[in-house]
């Protein structure tokens, strides 16, 4: 398997795993034990920090450096950012259904204090994820207001560790887009699932404005449908998704041969396991 390819799942503290992941040993640390299978993972424990009337929790430093001294030297996290840099507004349900302008969107002073709260880990984190949400036009004027805020930003802020955006307005992904993040040095985040369009295909569209690192993020169509499923119990494949794993091999095999880094996140919502899922994976890569 490639150097330039890193596989692992969205978050890693699933009792369920034990016997697919963990030993279920007393007193064995999850993260260690998952890292020893698995050379990336990704954090979205810290994206929920933003809490009226403005609020901002940031990363504690104890489960900074927890995490570090969990893993060795050559594993890398994805970190997804604060939502407290990426909501344009306040969360509807936290307002009474008033929309509330949040006042650190996009602050580089922000970006910067979440940096050396992970102070840390930064040796073995290899992406930070930007996560919007989907903006429409009450948040959002055009994708053109976007860009340039987007734009400024990246302007000001500390790019050392490479920075991912991922966007949820499936209108957005087009030329404009990529070229805007070539501009900046940002990277892209390929969303597949939670209707987003096939990011399989997304890829190959655009895959000439990929330039050098990407991430995956493997999501199936319904979460809710699939927690119902398998009621949260995360060991076997209740939604097999053989034919699309196979595509993903080839796109992959296309980037590596491009001498592209990509981080694949797999979600336990794309098939109902993303230990198993992952096995398919490489087994398809390799094949």
């Amino acid at each position: 398997m490639s150097s330039k390819l890193k596989i692992g799942t969205c978050s890693w503290n699933y009792d369920s795993w034990t016997g697919l992941v963990y030993s279920g040993l007393p007193g064995s640390n999850y993260l260690t034990e998952y890292s020893s299978i698995y050379n990336t993972v990704e954090v979205d424990r810290w994206f929920w920090s933003l809490f009226p009337p403005g609020k901002v929790v940031l990363p504690n430093l104890k489960d900074v450096n927890d995490y570090f001294s969990a893993v060795n030297k050559d594993f890398r996290f994805t970190i997804k950012a604060p939502n407290s840099i990426s909501l344009t507004h306040f969360y509807s349900r936290d307002t009474g259904g008033t929309l509330i302008e949040n006042p650190n969107f996009l602050s580089p002073e922000l970006y910067e204090k979440f940096l050396k709260s992970i102070e840390p880990l930064h040796p073995v984190t290899g992406v930070i994820i930007i996560q919007f949400e989907y903006l429409n036009k009450q948040k959002m004027g055009s994708q053109n207001e976007f860009l340039q805020l987007l734009e400024k930003f990246a302007e000001s802020v500390d790019k050392s560790i490479k920075i991912g955006i991922e966007i949820r307005n499936p209108n957005y992904l087009n030329k404009k887009f990529f070229e805007t993040l070539n501009r900046t040095g940002f990277i892209p985040v390929f969303l597949h699932g939670y209707f987003m369009p096939d990011a399989l295909k997304v890829i190959r569209d655009f895959a000439n404005y990929i330039p050098g690192t990407a991430v995956l993020r493997l999501h199936g169509p319904d979460r809710t449908g699939i927690e119902k499923k398998t009621k949260n119990i995360w060991n076997e494949v209740v939604e097999p998704k053989d034919f699309e794993i196979g595509t993903i091999a080839e796109v992959v095999r296309e980037l590596l041969e491009r001498e592209i880094e990509l981080y694949i996140n797999v979600n336990n919502h794309y098939e109902g396991s993303a230990p198993l899922t992952i096995e398919k994976i490489k087994t398809a890569i390799a094949g």
